[in-house]
């Protein structure tokens, strides 16, 4: 039976299905219910306002946006969009998906912390970096009525969520934090890596090799 929360059907082809065991398997409650609240919103911004978009596209994109978090599929030198963006490739090629799909998945979760771009990019794309920005702080927050999001938050619980999200991002890239430079990831690394000092762009211009 179809599984639908505030009006929005939960993909449930093969696909879908497989990717969410994936995730089951290697991500925790918290990554869960965050992947599947992101879906939803950002399902919901599509409907809202027409936008044309292929819904099980979207939802696997927002299953892989933050695996790379995951011991299972974080690297040693990649950022962690990267490495989930690498996966959803890695798991759809397998599969015998179109490259077009692939392309789209692989932009979503690879751009989806990207602020300022992603925004720009196709539907699916665009709308899981709404989902993520809605879901973690909260963007355009009254697009959405508090019904839904009371509907969403019963089947998909936040449980302590803007605590929890940081250290999981931490604990994604504590190992490497040279991959945040320029991304909103510095900012974890800045509270709650200790040590760690942010590197700056304009120092990085004026002591560059070059002589002038």
């Amino acid at each position: 039976m179809s599984t639908f929360i505030a009006d929005i059907k939960i993909p449930d082809s093969k696909l879908a299905v497989e990717a969410a065991e994936l995730l089951r398997e290697h991500g925790d409650d918290l990554l869960w219910n965050h992947s599947n609240r992101v879906f939803l919103f950002g399902a919901m911004k599509g409907n809202l306002n027409q936008i044309k978009y292929d819904p099980e596209l979207l939802y696997i994109s927002s299953l892989f946006h933050d695996i790379g978090l995951t011991p299972a599929f974080r690297s040693e030198d990649k950022r962690f969009e990267v490495d989930g963006a690498n996966a959803v490739r890695d798991f759809l090629t397998s599969r015998g998906v179109s490259e077009e799909f692939i392309r789209l998945a692989w932009d979503a979760v690879a751009l989806h912390s990207t602020i300022g771009i992603v925004e720009y990019k196709e539907a699916e794309v665009a709308l899981m970096n709404f989902g993520v920005g809605y879901d973690v702080v909260g963007k355009s927050f009254e697009l959405i009525s508090t019904e839904a999001r009371e509907q969403v938050v019963k089947h998909f619980p936040r449980d302590n969520f803007k605590h929890g999200i940081l250290h999981a991002f931490l604990d994604g890239f504590k190992h490497k934090p040279e991959t945040t430079y320029g991304t909103i990831n510095a900012d974890v690394c800045e509270m709650l890596l200790p040590g760690f000092k942010r590197p700056n762009f304009c120092h990085s211009v004026l002591h560059s090799p070059w002589h002038e």
